[in-house]
């Protein structure tokens, strides 16, 4: 996955910092050069580099800081709010609105994957309850409107488009007007696709924008493009008001730094990642978590709000407490693995990568077919199980003769169920860190996230939690990085609805 490279430098460069016996202005600077270099091979754009660096030095004053702080705290904490800035141009995008008509157009280069993100961006929002349509304004490109009339249709989406009319104004205005009358709430014009020599295109491009009034200009950026990238975004924000951004081809090998360059440039927020060809392989994108899975400090409230996602509703109040008690059987990861594999690829899920410290050790990145592989094969062994043994968490259980009977049952070699159980107790640990975890009453929950504190938050959460956190201070300092008590209980399923 991309950015796992980057993410993969800058944890062992403040690991190397945070090992070092004295932190001073050398083990400082040394992780700050290490972070730099990490940056600019990805192909951050060098002032943005620059400038993130001058800033972590300024707030960094270690003759300024009085003995008894925790200066890798500090600095670990700096590091990631000027990530998080990097990428927060600190404004919101549009929201949309149910039951209101919203046109966005979506703008990009040749080649950026606009179409189907299109179709991506349309279904993602039809399962959450809009009444999605799409437009092909593209008459440049040969087969556009057959793309997109084929992906539409694929997903049910109403679409409109000529084969015949070669303005692509007059297309969008009278696609968007019959869908108006149609009562669709969401509108979605593709546009051609056009790189910053083509005046030409990029006047057309004003043209069906100002034709069409939309209510939100999403730019779609390779994240393979590199250095380019600021250059190129800065085009079409000077040509028209992109108000969001989404990055596609993260599941591929590209060093994907010139998506923090494109959201400096366009000052809009990225507001989804397209991981996969496949139509909901396509990810909303939220700053903090992410900078904090980038880092390997993991990112709890999505790995709970995943739970609630993957684990049908009648179940999850019984897995949050299996999750207390901390005891993993076979049975459950059978069950958790049934619910992996409804979601697709398992690269969209990134589940473990939200668990602090697990981010590439149970499920490599850019290898999801061989995971999914894995994970059934494992499933087939312990069909071959008895209830005994499935439900049993003492791994003395499994002597030499069961194992060979399970690979006999399975028609899989003794290596690989002596495999199947090594994964099994690696994620059995996980587990086990979850125990002690505090679930509330169905009533309590609401007046528990409004009244909640660092003090209170210390007691709903299990001591090897609080622990791997960094204690009271680390957890007041994820507090404040998630923004209200409410949103950390989001990590527990729970708050507001």
């Amino acid at each position: 996955m991309v950015l796992a490279e980057l993410g993969g430098s800058i944890s062992r460069a403040i690991q190397q910092m945070s090992n070092a016996t004295i932190i001073d202005e050398k083990a400082l600077n040394d992780c700050l050069n290490e972070i730099t270099r990490a940056l600019l091979q990805s192909d951050v754009q060098f002032k943005l580099v620059r400038d993130m660096q001058t800033n972590i030095k300024k707030i960094v004053n270690l003759d300024d800081l009085a003995a008894g702080h925790n200066k890798r705290k500090i600095i670990q904490q700096a590091i990631f709010n000027e990530l998080c800035k990097m990428l927060d141009p600190g404004k919101p995008s549009f929201t949309l609105k149910k039951g209101k008509t919203s046109v966005v157009m979506f703008v990009g280069l040749q080649g950026s994957g606009k179409t189907t993100t299109c179709t991506k961006y349309a279904y993602y929002h039809q399962k959450k309850g809009w009444k999605p349509a799409l437009v092909c304004a593209d008459t440049f490109r040969a087969g556009a409107f057959d793309q997109l009339k084929q992906n539409a249709t694929k997903a049910k989406i109403p679409f409109y488009g000529s084969y015949m009319e070669s303005d692509p104004v007059k297309i969008s205005v009278e696609g968007v007007e019959r869908f108006k009358k149609e009562n669709c709430d969401l509108i979605i014009v593709d546009t051609s696709g056009r790189h910053k020599q083509e005046v030409a295109l990029f006047e057309e491009m004003r043209q069906v924008a100002e034709a069409t009034k939309p209510d939100l200009v999403i730019f779609v950026m390779d994240s393979s493009i590199g250095q380019a990238a600021f250059d190129q975004a800065q085009a079409f924000k000077q040509s028209v008001a992109v108000g969001a951004v989404i990055v596609t081809k993260m599941d591929g090998h590209a060093k994907g730094g010139g998506a923090l360059s494109a959201v400096a440039a366009t000052k809009s927020p990225v507001i989804f990642i397209g991981t996969g060809e496949h139509m909901d392989e396509f990810e909303v994108f939220d700053v903090k978590p992410f900078v904090s899975r980038l880092l390997g400090m993991g990112d709890w409230s999505g790995f709970m709000d995943k739970i609630q996602e993957v684990v049908p509703m009648d179940q999850q109040p019984e897995l949050l407490q299996k999750l207390s008690e901390g005891n993993f059987t076979l049975r459950i990861m059978y069950e958790q693995f049934q619910n992996l594999l409804k979601m697709g690829p398992i690269g969209q899920i990134q589940v473990f990568s939200m668990l602090p410290g697990f981010s590439s050790e149970l499920m490599p990145k850019g290898r999801e077919k061989e995971s999914q592989a894995k994970i059934k094969r494992y499933m087939t062994m312990m069909d071959s199980m008895t209830n005994e043994e499935l439900d049993s968490s003492n791994p003395k259980l499994m002597n030499e003769s069961r194992i060979m009977r399970i690979a006999r049952g399975s028609g899989r070699s003794v290596r690989d169920v002596m495999e199947m159980l090594e994964e099994y107790k690696r994620l059995a640990k996980i587990w086990s860190k979850m125990k002690g975890l505090k679930i509330p009453k169905k009533g309590e929950m609401s007046a528990l996230s409004r009244n909640m504190n660092a003090q209170h938050m210390s007691k709903v959460l299990p001591p090897q939690m609080l622990k791997q956190i960094g204690g009271m201070g680390g957890l007041q300092n994820l507090m404040k990085q998630m923004g209200s008590a409410k949103d950390m209980m989001g990590m527990f399923g729970g708050g507001d609805k």
